[in-house]
């Protein structure tokens, strides 16, 4: 059986999100370099074992090499206390938290990821789906975007990305999607406030005749 983009993968979503907020908070105030290391690498175990794509993994690894980089090359030299242990330590915790991180935002989308936080942490109906909704809207941005740049080539005008015409453009065409957000996040708390009706059967109104009506 093939895995697809929505089916569930490795843990839950919730439990992920608990697990990243329980380990990342104690290592802010862990003086170890080695805790670091054994999470980054629990952490990259865990892709691996969930088949993430390696490319993507390995990028994201390269990309913030300059940023673990900056932060040992930073205490090493200006450090006034143990600088050896502090450049390893800061270094090490950039990778420890970007794999804490990649281990929910890799593993899990984040449709299932805020559903899981509705349903385990009770967050509030108007918040998930509005949320969800502003997110589904991504596509539709995008598209506007390229709507608006062809639709200004045919008049001879070539919006840039720097054009504040372009933006401004995008914002007066996203407050006209205002209503279907508002709509999303009305929508799911009226069905909820509605009261369930028993579903009924049909039953014939007299003996012999063909008519009914729902009893």
């Amino acid at each position: 059986m093939t895995q697809t983009a929505d089916t569930p993968r490795g843990l839950n979503a919730a439990a992920l999100t608990l697990i990243m907020i329980g380990i990342g908070f104690p290592l802010t105030f862990a003086q170890s370099v080695w805790l670091n290391t054994i999470v980054a690498g629990l952490g990259l175990l865990y892709l691996i074992a969930l088949h993430v794509s390696w490319r993507k993994v390995s990028l994201i690894l390269l990309i913030a090499l300059p940023l673990a980089f900056g932060s040992w090359i930073s205490f090493w030299f200006f450090g006034t206390v143990d600088r050896w242990h502090l450049a390893w330590m800061y270094g090490s915790r950039v990778y420890a938290y970007l794999l804490l991180g990649m281990i929910v935002t890799m593993t899990v989308s984040t449709q299932r990821w805020l559903v899981s936080l509705h349903l385990h942490f009770h967050l509030p109906n108007a918040f998930v789906f509005g949320l969800l909704g502003a997110l589904n809207m991504a596509d539709r941005v995008r598209h506007e975007f390229r709507r608006i740049q062809y639709s200004a080539l045919m008049r001879g005008e070539n919006l840039r990305l720097w054009n504040h015409l372009l933006y401004l453009r995008i914002v007066l065409v996203s407050l006209n999607w205002s209503n279907d957000l508002a709509e999303a996040m009305r929508r799911p708390r009226d069905l909820l406030k509605t009261p369930r009706v028993p579903n009924s059967l049909p039953t014939p109104c007299r003996r012999g005749s063909g008519a009914w009506r729902a009893a």
